[in-house]
C-alpha cells in the first residue's frame, strides 16, 4: 500500500502531492490494478490533514479513471485506465549510476535536480519544478 507523505514547502496543493504520489506510483510498478488506496481516515491520521482534502484527491483519481471508490469498502486502483510500466529497472540502474557520478564529481542532490530537470526541459520541451526549496 501506498504511503503519502507531503511537502509543505513544494508550493503544489496538497490534494494534488497525492493525485501526484498515485500516478508516480503507478508509472513506477508500485501499485496496479485492483489495489487498495489507504482510507480517507488513515490519511488523514497519518498526515493530520482535512479529511476533504483526501476526498478531493480521491475524486480526482476516480475522474480520470485511474481509481474508483467502491461504497463502504475503499478506493482502489481502477483497472481499465492503470498505466501499465514498462520494464524500466535498467534505465533506473542507469540513473542511479549516474547520480553517483555527478555526486562524485561534486554535485549535492539539488545540483542533481537542476541537471535533470534541465535536461527533461532540453527533451520534451515542457518546464517541470523538480527541484526542493533549500531552507
Amino acid at each position: 500500500m501506498i504511503e503519502f507523505r507531503l511537502d509543505p514547502r513544494s508550493g503544489v496543493p496538497t490534494y494534488l502531492q497525492l493525485v501526484l504520489q498515485v500516478k508516480q506510483a503507478l508509472r513506477l510498478g508500485m501499485l496496479h490494478p485492483g489495489d487498495q488506496l489507504p482510507t480517507v481516515k488513515e490519511v488523514v491520521a497519518t498526515l493530520a490533514i482535512n479529511p476533504n482534502t483526501v476526498l478531493k484527491a480521491y475524486r480526482e483519481l476516480d475522474r480520470e479513471g485511474l481509481a474508483e471508490g467502491r461504497r463502504g469498502q475503499g478506493t482502489f486502483i481502477a483497472a481499465k485506465n492503470a498505466i501499465a510500466p514498462p520494464d524500466r529497472s535498467g534505465l533506473a540502474a542507469g540513473l542511479v549510476r549516474w547520480i553517483r557520478q555527478a555526486q562524485s564529481a561534486g554535485c549535492d542532490e539539488d545540483d542533481v535536480v537542476a541537471l535533470f530537470a534541465a535536461a527533461t526541459h532540453e527533451v520534451f520541451g515542457t518546464h517541470q519544478d523538480f527541484g526542493r526549496r533549500s531552507a
